[in-house]
């Protein structure tokens, strides 16, 4: 089937290939547009940015991989704390031992859930995990190698805004939060106040059995490396375009501004949806535009809360509980970076 729809895809690309050069040979101008400086620029602009972000990508993608083949979510339910206080912090620390990147992180919380695990703690994992882990730390370390203080603030932001929502969720959602059918459920209590739903069946079972074996371990790490890269060839190719062709006098109008600088630089995130590991790159294209608490506010609220992110979990969670999810991450991610930047 998907090889059917890329054949189809494939149809449509060939007569724009032959297109191009017939474009430019009768077009002079699009041709001189094609060579000029700021074309020039914009293309090394873009090329650095992949190629900077491209290993990192690569080394999420394997460890997902390895998340996903090699270790049972059985063992990592069983893990799990009964304290709140206990699951959350813990939930918030997960990623260091579990790095998945956000992109794979809501279908594994999802089959978690479904074996028991807590709204409250997979909130915080699926929050916590794609920015508190080794990878996306030592990417940021490289992306500011002249600023520290912007990998602590991120790490330290992240863990607060995912362990507070955490809470927010034991303490206020006492339904199951997953879109599951009515039907064919029993209700399992598993904190003072809220009932997780489990299904009977297949009807919502998504443990399948695969075939684990170095084979299947690869081609799914390239199927995820080729999924995930034209995030970061669209988020590169959008970047490379801002810095080229919008004067940085308008960039730094806009960055000086109080509250125009976090809304700019959070929608940014949340339109051009990268992965937690590549991101802290574009943001460095930036960093002697924006000011502190702009940047972290990009480096947090992306692998929380992007245009993807947003369509999976809406397919996963009640529309009620994301909008609410939604907004509680915008205005925590938001307040905490600008807090940080009037203190740092």
């Amino acid at each position: 089937m998907k090889m059917a729809a890329n054949l189809k895809l494939l149809s449509f690309l060939i007569p724009c290939a032959f297109l191009v050069p017939v474009l430019i040979t009768m077009a002079p101008d699009l041709k001189e547009a094609w060579n000029s400086e700021a074309l020039q620029n914009m293309k090394t602009v873009f090329i650095g940015i992949f190629l900077e972000a491209a290993p990192f990508l690569l080394m999420g993608v394997l460890l997902s991989s390895l998340m996903q083949w090699f270790v049972s979510e059985e063992m990592v339910r069983k893990l799990t704390p009964k304290n709140p206080i206990s699951g959350v912090l813990v939930a918030g620390l997960l990623g260091i031992i579990f790095p998945i990147c956000e992109c794979g992180m809501i279908p594994v919380v999802r089959r978690l859930m479904h074996k028991g695990m807590p709204a409250y703690i997979a909130v915080t994992f699926i929050l916590s995990g794609p920015v508190v882990n080794p990878i996306v730390f030592t990417a940021t370390l490289l992306a500011f190698p002249s600023h520290p203080e912007i990998t602590i603030a991120r790490m330290g932001l992240a863990f607060a805004v995912a362990a507070s929502i955490g809470m927010l969720v034991y303490v206020f959602v006492r339904r199951n939060p997953l879109r599951i059918p009515k039907v064919a459920v029993t209700e399992v209590k598993t904190h003072p106040g809220f009932k997780m739903a489990q299904p009977h069946g297949h009807a919502n079972d998504h443990d399948h059995n695969h075939v684990k074996n170095w084979r299947s371990f690869f081609i799914h790490a390239g199927d995820e490396f080729v999924d995930m890269s034209k995030y970061l060839v669209i988020g590169a190719l959008i970047t490379a375009c801002i810095q080229t062709f919008i004067s940085r006098s308008d960039l730094i109008s806009l960055g000086n501004g109080p509250v125009a600088s976090y809304v700019f630089m959070m929608g940014f995130a949340y339109v051009l949806s990268l992965c937690s590991t590549s991101d802290a790159f574009v943001a460095s294209a930036f960093s002697h535009t924006f000011a502190l608490g702009p940047l972290v506010s990009f480096l947090v609220l992306g692998p929380m809360l992007d245009f993807k992110s947003t369509l999976m979990l809406l397919s996963t969670f009640r529309t009620r509980f994301v909008i609410g999810l939604s907004l509680a991450i915008i205005t925590l991610v938001f307040a905490g970076s600008w807090l940080i930047n009037l203190l740092v």
